[in-house]
Order: structure tokens, then sequence, then C-alpha cells
């Protein structure tokens, strides 16, 4: 035992909850965790139903229809035209020129054949024989068939051994077919040795 006296620190009662004059109560109630942990459950429960099973059922978040219209939206300003609208439309005037079976076609001039005879051209006649007065005798001939003559004369080239007719360019050779009938010569030459358009060479054997 201590040799001091008792005092009032010394009269502790049994049942009290307190041990000290400086500590504090040690049987602070606690509070449950049942109600915090079995609203964690009913959440993650919920989210999960609405993540697997609503999607299967049909049912969208609901700001996927607003993206969608927006993704559209975007393409249609990007400059993508849709579908429907690709075709071009023709106007009345192409619509007339497509589809109108009573057009007329316009009116185009008939080009005149490079083939046709003009007996405008002169023909000239050279003797390349030794028969006296066989150009004469040619030169009336074409004369009659409606050609102007140019010069009717001998021949002073090289010696022929057969009648030609000389024509000068393409578009001449009409006219020495035409002369080719005419006096039974049957050889045409395109030369332009002459200044002439057509020029008749009678040679050996002309009759």
């Amino acid at each position: 035992m201590t040799r001091y006296a008792r005092d009032e620190f010394d009269r502790v009662p049994q049942n009290s909850s307190r041990q000290g004059v400086h500590r504090a109560p040690t049987d602070t109630p606690r509070r449950s965790l049942v109600p915090i942990l079995a609203t964690g459950i009913v959440a993650l429960a919920v989210g999960l139903v609405c993540f697997l099973v609503l999607p299967k059922l049909g049912f969208t978040p609901v700001g996927s229809g607003t993206s969608v219209s927006t993704q559209s939206a975007q393409k249609q300003e990007g400059g993508e035209a849709p579908a429907a609208t690709t075709s071009a439309t023709p106007t009345p005037s192409q619509q007339s020129a497509t589809t109108d079976p009573t057009a007329s076609p316009s009116a185009t001039p008939t080009p005149t054949p490079s083939s046709a005879v003009d007996k405008t051209a002169v023909v000239s006649v050279y003797n390349g024989t030794t028969t006296g007065g066989l150009a004469a005798k040619v030169a009336t001939q074409v004369q009659g068939g409606g050609w102007p003559l140019g010069i009717v004369g001998n021949w002073g080239g090289a010696p022929q051994t057969a009648s030609v007719i000389f024509y000068r360019g393409t578009a001449q050779k009409a006219n020495a077919e035409a002369l080719s009938k005419l006096l039974g010569i049957a050889t045409l030459v395109d030369s332009t040795d002459f200044q002439q358009p057509l020029v008749v060479l009678v040679g050996p054997g002309y009759r």
C-alpha cells in the first residue's frame, strides 16, 4: 500500500466505461457495412443488365441515334451526294434533242463529187506519129465531145510507142477517163510536166 492518503481519483466505479481522466471512451458504436455493400451490389447488377441485356432486346443508348444522324449530316456537308441524286436531270433542250422523234436533221450541203466530168477544161492534142493531119483529126473528135481545144500540133518530145492521155492532178482524172472512152485510148498518166490540164498524145497505131 502507498503511504499517501486516498483521494477522489482512487474512487473509480466498477461498471464505468471510462478508464481514466485523459482517455476517450473505448465503447464507441460502429456503423454497419451491410447497407453499403447491398447498395453496391444492386448498382453493379443494374449496370450489367443495361450493358448486356438491353442491347439484345433492341434498346439502344440515348446518344446513339444522335451520333448516326450527325454522321449522315457530316457526309452530306462534306460533298457526298445521296445515291438518289447522283443522276443528272436533262434540261428541256436535251430532252427535245434526245426524245423527239420528229426532229428534222440539220441540212448539210451535199459535196460535189470529185469524179464529175468538167468539160470546161482545155484539151491539147499532139501528133506523135509521122502521119500528117492526125492531130487535127483527134482535135475534131475532142471538140465534138464538148471540150474546148488548146494547142493542136506535132509532138516535139521523146518518141512514143503508144497513145497516152496526160492529166494534171486528181481533179482531172474524171475528164481523162471520159476522153479515154471518147477516143479509145486506154493509157492514162497523172503528170505535172504540162501546163495544160489535159493533153492527148497520139502515138503509133492510132486509128
